[in-house]
């Protein structure tokens, strides 16, 4: 693909960037470095403190913590200033969301539901009135929202909603009623941003208040974790709401809610990294200070393996969700919302990197899962007892791969975007087939010339790049449109793309410290980027190969196998004296130290 071209959707599967174009935690000026601070003091002094009153749910507590976020400009972070928001950079926003929460995550999904789902719809989609008549209240916490989507009978397949708006008689309201399930902020929550089937078929969505006739809510759920956090159904009868409470138009609330969703998705990655931050530090300390057999168990070569693999996914999974948000940072700066067509440019912003956030929530919830669960497994009998934080954070952080879309809705929603893209030409796969065919170098290879180290990594995700586009070439030659009915398939060919992100993210991160830096003070992200990469190229292989193997056979299937192993050469490393690097630096400090503070 010519250095001019873009794609719509998954453009770093064709096109290869360069350092200097991914925004990395290290590009963060003195003032936003500054605002991170005082996100982290807050949590430190306002939630830490507080903890055990957190752990479980207080409704009067949780609000009056987000009215203090407020006046701190904490919950204003996306809004336009015309509207009492901040509008800070969507980098920067989600700097403060990873270090607000410290750990207590009944605040912390209080808090991004109110900021995320709970707002963003209307800084996306509101009409001038419905932003000056809400956002004001929504960025100093006078009224915390909410997000009622799902219902009982449609949980993924939210277009098959039940909830009715029918048109009142004078044509003034809607008169919506029906039931909405698992609504986080739904105990104390002024106002939802809710979705009803207009006319029966017209998927529409609206601004409703919480004091309206109409309104109420079930009983607290009972859940597995998050037990600081309200979650409750809420319940419609006749609710009369005001025409203009429409947002966005009749019959398109599907935009409004794939638009919120793929925001709210690239939130939950700082929480995944800011929680597994705080554990690896949990973890570490306890490991020095538990004596078995004469000595700490961290230095034990095991629990030195995990500590250290924890530092490594939390770095790569920090890594995807910077650049992402640099990404949409880059297509949302260029819109001014004053002009009449900026709704529209900010969904094909949205859309464009939906793929990103989408591949970002997914790992970094994955992530955050196993490092709850190797903090648990370091901890031993101790990390299993209630009211430690490992053990909770096991609990709570199992939700993460259910919300926002299942991870499996997500890895298909991966596939269905760039093949819906390639049928409309957007996505030139058989062009970049014939590039790679060609075996045109990469240019991050080709920028980094002699330089050796990192050299083997470039070449390493350049083949990647050719193993993904051909696996997913025949499976469109196979399947056609019908892939997404090979969930299967679809879901390995997602884990491919996932895995390409993921390794490229973590080496141009790198790539670009050590251009600034040298490589002496980028010697642990060296190796950080170096073991992940090293032993995620081989599963990308073995993913390859069972498409392959569902697709051809006989001496067809042979010939592609044999295709794949030339492009899957590689000179293994020593990944175990790299992760004993990385331990003997994080050990001694009992803290992920990957992030400039």
């Amino acid at each position: 693909m010519s250095e001019g071209e873009s794609s719509n959707v998954g453009e770093f599967l064709i096109a290869d960037a360069l350092p200097e174009q991914v925004f990395t935690p290290e590009d963060f000026t003195k003032e936003q470095q500054l605002i991170g601070k005082s996100a982290e003091e807050f949590g430190l002094g306002e939630l830490v403190r507080r903890s055990e009153e957190l752990a479980e749910l207080n409704p009067e507590l949780v609000k009056s913590l987000l009215k203090k976020a407020g006046q701190l400009g904490f919950l204003s972070t996306d809004m336009p200033e015309d509207y009492g928001g901040s509008e800070l950079s969507k980098a920067t926003s989600i700097l403060v969301a990873e270090r607000i929460g410290q750990g207590i995550t009944g605040f912390w999904i209080a808090y991004s539901v109110h900021t995320g789902i709970g707002s963003l719809p209307i800084v996306f989609h509101g009409s001038q009135e419905q932003k000056e008549r809400y956002l004001p209240k929504l960025a100093t916490g006078e009224m915390i929202g909410a997000f009622a989507l799902t219902e009982a009978d449609s949980g993924s397949d939210a277009l098959a909603a039940k909830t009715t708006a029918d048109t009142s008689g004078d044509g003034k309201h809607y008169i919506l009623n029906g039931q909405k399930q698992f609504i986080s902020n739904a105990g104390f929550a002024d106002l939802f941003i809710t979705f009803a089937q207009v006319d029966g078929t017209k998927f529409t969505s609206f601004i409703v208040e919480r004091k309206w006739d109409g309104i109420s809510v079930d009983q607290e759920e009972k859940k597995m974790g998050m037990h600081g956090t309200s979650t409750r159904a809420v319940i419609f009868r006749d609710v009369k709401v005001p025409v203009e409470n429409v947002l966005g138009e009749v019959g398109r609330g599907h935009v409004v809610a794939f638009n919120t969703l793929s925001a709210s998705r690239l939130k939950l990655a700082p929480f995944s990294v800011g929680l597994a931050k705080f554990l690896i530090g949990e973890g570490i300390r306890y490991a020095k200070n538990r004596i078995q057999f004469g000595k700490p168990i961290c230095e034990f070569g095991l629990i030195r393996h995990k500590i250290a693999e924890m530092v490594i996914r939390t770095y790569v999974s920090e890594s995807m969700a910077y650049r992402s948000a640099g990404l949409l940072d880059i297509g949302l700066e260029e819109i001014d919302p004053s002009d009449e067509g900026a709704r529209q440019k900010a969904h094909k912003i949205l859309r464009r990197y939906a793929l990103e956030c989408s591949i970002s929530k997914v790992f970094s919830s994955e992530m955050l899962d196993y490092v709850a669960d190797e903090c648990v497994q370091i901890m031993g009998g101790y990390g299993y007892i209630g009211e430690n934080p490992a053990e909770s954070a096991y609990r709570d952080s199992r939700i993460n791969r259910i919300w926002e879309g299942t991870n499996e809705i997500n890895r298909l929603f991966i596939v269905d975007a760039l093949v819906k893209d390639i049928e409309m030409g957007k996505f030139p796969l058989a062009d970049s087939i014939r590039e790679i065919n060609a075996d045109v170098p990469g240019r991050v290879a080709e920028a980094i010339g002699e330089e050796k180290t990192l050299r083997q990594e470039c070449e390493m995700v350049g083949a990647a790049k050719r193993i993904c586009l051909q696996s997913f070439a025949a499976a469109i030659h196979e399947y056609g449109e019908r892939i997404g009915r090979e969930q299967e398939i679809a879901a390995l060919i997602a884990d491919i793309i996932i895995e390409i992100f993921a390794m490229e993210s973590a080496l141009l991160r790198t790539l670009k410290k050590m251009q600034k830096e040298g490589k002496e003070r980028s010697d642990i992200h060296i190796a950080a980027a170096q073991v992940y990469i090293s032993d995620s190229f081989p599963k990308l292989l073995i993913m390859a190969r069972h498409i392959f193997a569902a697709i051809f056979r006989g001496e067809e299937l042979r010939g592609k196998l044999a295709e794949l192993e030339k492009l899957a050469r590689y000179t293994p490393i020593n990944t175990i004296s790299l992760r004993r690097k990385i331990v003997s630096s994080v050990v001694p400090i009992a803290r992920y130290h990957l992030t400039k503070t």
